[in-house]
């Protein structure tokens, strides 16, 4: 049974090896489990790969698990998690598994146990849309992808502008 008391959130999980490490906080008050390779792998350069961690959890409704880079991983040797966020639903029951890229110059071998990513659970919110003929207006505005950047641009210290 999965349930939430407090910021503290119940998951079941399920290892197919009981030799693979559950997921872990590193340090008290990290936000991210360590999620570690089930198996090794080798990527090349510009590779790509699924890597399973042998475990299965029940993330509980009204949660979802978000699996992050490891940033020390990604310094390193320029691996990370090529769909970050990678997104685990509440009803999702299969194993998780990490899509790692290698966006370094050398190939990179990750041994079996090595840490590859982390699980963040976090609380989230169902949406109703609304379909409706004009949005309310906003101090952003209308502005697309980008805009909040080159507003600042065009609104410089000393130039006058609102």
């Amino acid at each position: 049974m999965t349930e939430t008391s407090d910021h503290v959130v119940r998951i079941e999980i399920v290892r197919s090896d009981p030799a693979i490490p559950l997921p872990a906080y590193a340090r008290e008050g990290d936000a991210g489990l360590d999620l570690s390779a089930a198996e090794p792998v080798t990527l090349a350069p510009g590779a790509r790969r699924l890597v399973p961690t042998g475990l299965r959890v029940a993330i509980p409704g009204g949660h979802a698990g978000l699996v992050l880079p490891r940033s020390g991983l990604a310094q390193r040797s320029g691996v990370t998690v090529l769909n970050a966020p990678g997104l685990i639903d509440s009803g999702y029951r299969g194993e998780i598994g990490v899509l790692l890229v290698n966006h370094g110059a050398q190939a990179v071998t990750i041994g079996r146990g090595e840490r590859i990513a982390q699980l963040v659970v976090q609380a989230v919110g169902r949406a109703t849309l609304v379909e409706v003929a004009e949005l309310p207006p906003s101090e952003r505005g209308a502005g697309g992808f980008g805009s909040t950047d080159s507003r600042a641009a065009a609104v410089s210290p000393g130039s006058g502008g609102a």
